[in-house]
């Protein structure tokens, strides 16, 4: 089945809150290599000025993609997973990510282009503290490679 192209301006409903937790940031952070400590100690993270530690500015991927599983889990957008190819990532952050943070997703999939057989998929994912405050904008484009006759 290919990529339905008319899932291009659809717009999903929020997620449900996602907790960010120090153990999560600290395993996040130890996985690409960020060593600042105000990744893993509260107590530098608060001497910067920050109400606990502080995600890695890639963390918010975790975030996107529990958004992005809407589009991809929908069996009629035709997205085979086995077939995708990450081709691009991009990071807008209006604030820094912190332990406690309850943050949802609006998932937004703005482009859906289909040549020869490879179709790129844009989604942004808009994330916001509970109370509505923009915390990240992530834009994401994937390749999904044509089925092979």
């Amino acid at each position: 089945m290919p990529v339905d192209v008319g899932y291009a301006g659809r717009q999903y409903p929020p997620t449900a809150a996602y907790e960010v937790g120090r153990q999560k940031l600290q395993e996040f952070a130890d996985a690409v290599g960020a060593s600042h400590q105000a990744h893993t100690d509260p107590s530098v993270a608060r001497a910067l000025g920050y109400p606990d530690v502080i995600a890695p500015p890639t963390f918010a991927v975790v975030v996107a993609q529990r958004a992005e599983a809407q589009l991809f889990e929908d069996p009629a957008a035709g997205i085979d997973f086995s077939r995708v190819v990450h081709a691009d990532e991009r990071f807008t952050h209006h604030r820094p990510i912190h332990a406690g943070d309850r943050l949802v997703t609006v998932l937004h999939v703005d482009s859906i282009t289909v040549r020869a057989g490879l179709a790129m998929i844009t989604t942004r994912a808009e994330i916001a503290s509970e109370g509505g405050e923009p915390v990240c904008t992530v834009v994401s484009t994937l390749a999904v490679r044509p089925e092979e006759s």
